[in-house]
């Protein structure tokens, strides 16, 4: 995997300076952050927490609240694995323990090549075609293991 250069104090206040006018900021400002840099950096939380007159505690409170923020760049594809009743009736549980096991990684883990990152997601609303997930936006459905394969393989893990 390449290094990632992580982004200059001047890029991550400019972010945050271009939505201090907004009512509420704090959710613009990281998801400002993760669409300009794949995810939230570490060194902005203190830049955020001070421009809002809030604790840096608050500030991770809220991003660890919120699956979709990610603390580390994710790979060049997101799969999305559905973690919901539905999925786990039908194989999900399954489906995902195989998933993790044949990457070599845990949840929100992103494989040795930097091809593919893992993260559990909620529902999907393909409830009548569990298991599901997603890959870079696109749905897939009624997945086994070797469907789970061919995705893998196209994302190049």
């Amino acid at each position: 995997m390449t290094d990632i250069v992580p982004p200059s104090a001047e890029e991550m206040r400019a972010i945050v300076e271009a939505h201090l006018g907004l009512e509420g900021p704090l959710l613009p400002i990281l998801h400002a952050m993760q669409d300009t840099f794949g995810y939230v950096p570490d060194d902005a939380v203190a830049l955020i927490a001070e421009a809002l007159n809030q604790t840096q505690a608050e500030i991770h409170g809220t991003i660890s609240f919120y699956h979709d923020f990610r603390r580390a760049p994710a790979g060049r594809h997101v799969l999305r694995i559905c973690r919901a009743e539905a999925c786990q009736s039908m194989g999900g549980a399954r489906l995902a323990a195989d998933t993790l096991d044949r990457l070599g990684v845990d949840w929100h883990g992103t494989t040795a090549n930097g091809a593919v990152t893992v993260e559990p997601v909620y529902c999907l609303g393909l409830c009548a075609c569990a298991p599901a997930a997603m890959i870079d936006g696109r749905v897939a459905g009624r997945l086994d293991s070797a469907a789970m394969g061919e995705l893998l393989q196209e994302a190049g893990a």
